[in-house]
């Protein structure tokens, strides 16, 4: 049997909801044991926070923790980072440089030459570097990207994606209580891009991945509501893309009401697809004139949903699941470059690091169009300024 790959983790004390998230994804499928950290850059809580969770080997410092777990005999094979967006590069490097592979939480960074420059260092090293785009792992999410693969819905013509949430809509930051809300809108910590980075990206990405499609040129408007907020807390974007489809794409974490409201439609030519993720265990499928289809995870056929799928259907998989998937296929990706073996066809899913500097090219271009009126900006491409 294959040992358990030896993970560590940067960020995520006590508190930290995403943190949790990770450990409970990393070792739902047994293919990750976590053994060390640096989860807080305070020393007396990154000790208490190593303590609560059963680390074997604390850290105060991350780059300690990279070079001291580059030369065990024992170190760690992978890094989770969960840490505020500022930190990602700067600790992604430190450790790719240690030759340890990096699951990295998103947005990549807090720039588009950040995340290039990671993109490059994750080649020259050959680690792996996963993006947690969590809501990719879901078995209907790979499914709805099959379908579009394999041609059901015809030539793609619109797609809309939306994510809506509210626990921005007061200003919770300015009391000093809300860490999670303190640092994402700071934009010394969370980067030039508040709601855009933190769940707009996260739509651009579950369009992107769903449609096989990337904008060629992009309308948009980022706006804050709330007074005294420094950073974004809404945008909203029209997108235009080479084969002559069209889009739209909106995020809000001001929507009062709102929950954790991230949708996507895609419209073809013969049929139409639509995702809720409040719902992941359903996808519906309708056919121009047609009847709509209300698809299930556990009874869709492809090889794509049931590499991702757990239990049987009516068993309801969720958030947790599809973060786990994410480390799962991590997990097969890290095994095979380890042994110099082929990446496993059914881990080709794993949002890359490329697909991170994606998303940083769909932030800059959203702010430039802001910036001019919502002018009509074009997407930069590699090696483009």
């Amino acid at each position: 049997m294959t040992r358990k790959l030896r993970l560590g983790m940067v960020g995520g004390g006590q508190g930290a909801f995403i943190g949790a998230v990770h450990r409970i994804a990393a070792r739902l499928d047994g293919r990750f044991d976590l053994v060390a950290g640096a989860l807080s850059s305070d020393p007396a809580r990154a000790r208490a926070s190593a303590a609560e969770v059963g680390l074997a080997r604390c850290y105060t410092d991350w780059r300690e923790m990279a070079h001291q777990e580059a030369v065990r005999e024992d170190g760690i094979d992978a890094v989770a980072i969960v840490t505020p967006n500022h930190l990602h590069a700067p600790v992604a490097t430190a450790f790719l440089e240690a030759g340890i592979h990096v699951v990295c939480d998103k947005p990549l960074a807090v720039s588009r030459a950040e995340g290039e420059a990671l993109a490059t260092l994750a080649r020259d090293t050959g680690r792996l570097f996963a993006l947690t785009h969590t809501y990719s792992g879901y078995p209907l999410v790979r499914h709805a990207r099959h379908m579009v693969e394999a041609g059901e819905l015809g030539e793609i013509r619109i797609v809309q994606a939306e994510y809506a949430q509210d626990w921005l809509a007061e200003p919770v930051e300015q009391g000093g209580e809300n860490r999670q809300a303190a640092w994402r809108t700071d934009p010394a910590l969370a980067g030039p891009a508040g709601c855009l980075g933190d769940i707009g990206t996260h739509a651009y990405h579950l369009a992107a991945f769903v449609s096989g499609m990337t904008p060629e040129s992009v309308s948009a408007e980022v706006h804050t509501f709330v007074p005294g907020r420094r950073i974004d807390d809404h945008v909203q974007a029209m997108l235009r893309y080479a084969s002559g489809a069209r889009g739209m794409l909106w995020a809000s974490q001001v929507a009062s009401g709102a929950e954790n409201a991230l949708r996507l439609r895609v419209y073809g030519t013969k049929a139409s697809l639509a995702f809720d993720q409040e719902h992941p265990n359903e996808l519906w499928f309708t056919p121009r004139n047609g009847e709509a289809q209300r698809l299930t995870r556990g009874r869709v056929h492809g090889a794509a949903a049931a590499h991702a799928t757990r239990v049987p259907p009516g068993h309801p998989e969720g958030y947790l699941e599809a973060s786990a998937q994410l480390y799962l296929d991590a997990a097969l990706q890290i095994e095979a470059l380890d042994a110099g073996r082929p990446v496993p066809p059914e881990s080709r899913l794993l949002v890359t690091v490329e697909d991170g500097v994606a998303g940083l090219r769909f932030i800059d271009a959203v702010l430039a169009s802001s910036a001019a009126n919502s002018a009509w900006v074009k997407l930069p491409t590699s090696g483009s300024s």
